[in-house]
């Protein structure tokens, strides 16, 4: 989980470095996680279907050497163009991940631990978030934006030589017929993952070249925004998941979490005038808006019927993603033109809009018996 974004973060860590060195605009560099996220939206219900075919193993191990090959092109990257395709590449591994995860938590762990594993494995992402804006960004510092990345490309292939050492072999697979777009359950849920993500995005993408662009932060503390980010989204995901499985947790809880996070945007708008404000709002962005997209899994997990865990995940990640692909250049347009302020209340109002959607799909859920 933590290697199928970890390109991304690092783009977002590494913004201000980048943004110098190729002399891209901030609205170009949120171009890349709308390339990025769009390519993973558009793969993610095909990866789905590919999981529940040949099964989480072999989609696993691929996902990973993937990861390491769209790494190696970013850091080798002369210009925008390769960017851009290396970027897109990397939607491939994020298409594969929730629903490859999801699958082998179904086929191996009981039901009553799946809620704590779940929110675990998510938190794989935010550890992506936390190696990119801490180790990796002071690991800049010495050996340039790309020797990081390089270094990262090569941590991806250490970890597809340990998935195909210990990851068990793919049972044989009962595939059910393709659902290619989500009805029900899945499509509340894909709904709020588009604004969620919309808003998760604009931050991952924004919140170092905020720091060192508007609040003077130097570029390693910059960096280090991301990785606050990343721990708090780590321990929300845990504690948030364990809370979700238990009766009629994954019920309410996305509603609580969205209207947190509208919280925690609002305090990255006041942090202008208050900058130690924007390490809070960090966190609560972690802790709340990012912590929501791990209860939506439980939630998938919850209802899927049987052998449609991938196909389930995927859909519900394509929403994600799509939102993850809006999100940026909506805000890199008030960023270009300095209005940081008005772009992280837009980002209030797509977490406001999720809170209401999770708001609805609950009172809907609540009139259904045995429904959790």
């Amino acid at each position: 989980m933590a290697f199928s974004m970890l390109q991304l973060f690092l783009i977002g860590a590494l913004g201000p470095r980048i943004v110098r060195e190729l002399g891209v605009s901030p609205a170009t560099l949120g171009l890349t996680t709308t390339v990025g996220f769009g390519a993973a939206a558009v793969l993610s219900p095909v990866g789905g279907r590919v999981v529940d075919r040949i099964g989480p193993r072999r989609c696993l191990v691929a996902l990973l050497v993937v990861s390491a090959l769209s790494l190696a092109l970013i850091g080798s990257a002369p210009g925008l163009g390769l960017l851009m395709g290396a970027v897109a590449l990397g939607g491939l591994p994020q298409a594969l991940a929730n629903p490859a995860t999801n699958k082998a938590i179904m086929a191996g762990v009981p039901a009553a631990r799946r809620g704590a594993v779940t929110g675990t494995k998510q938190s794989g992402v935010q550890l992506g978030a936390f190696a990119a804006g801490l180790p990796l960004a002071a690991l800049a510092q010495v050996a340039g934006w790309r020797g990081a990345v390089w270094t990262a490309a090569g941590a991806a292939l250490v970890a597809a030589w340990w998935a195909v050492r210990v990851l068990p072999v793919d049972p044989p697979t009962n595939p059910v017929p393709a659902v290619w777009v989500p009805r029900g359950t899945v499509a509340w849920l894909a709904s709020f993952s588009v604004l969620l993500g919309s808003g998760i995005a604009s931050v991952n993408t924004y919140l170092a070249l905020y720091g060192a662009e508007r609040l003077g932060l130097g570029l390693t503390a910059a960096g280090a925004l991301v990785a606050v980010l990343g721990t708090a989204g780590i321990v929300g995901r845990v504690g948030w998941s364990r809370v979700a499985a238990r009766p009629g947790g994954s019920r309410w809880l996305p509603g609580g979490l969205a209207a947190g996070a509208v919280g925690a945007a609002v305090l990255l708008a006041v942090s202008a005038s208050a900058g130690p404000l924007v390490w809070v709002a960090a966190c609560g962005v972690g802790v709340f808006a990012v912590s929501a997209n791990a209860v939506s899994m439980v939630s998938v997990m919850q209802r899927a019927a049987p052998g449609r865990a991938g196909q389930d995940s995927a859909l519900v990640s394509a929403g994600f993603f799509t939102g993850f692909a809006v999100g940026p250049p909506l805000f890199g347009v008030l960023a270009d033109a300095g209005h940081y302020g008005p772009g992280w209340l837009l980002v209030a109002g797509e977490f406001a809009a999720a809170g209401v959607v999770a708001g609805l799909w609950a009172a809907r859920e609540s009139r259904s018996p045995g429904r959790g």
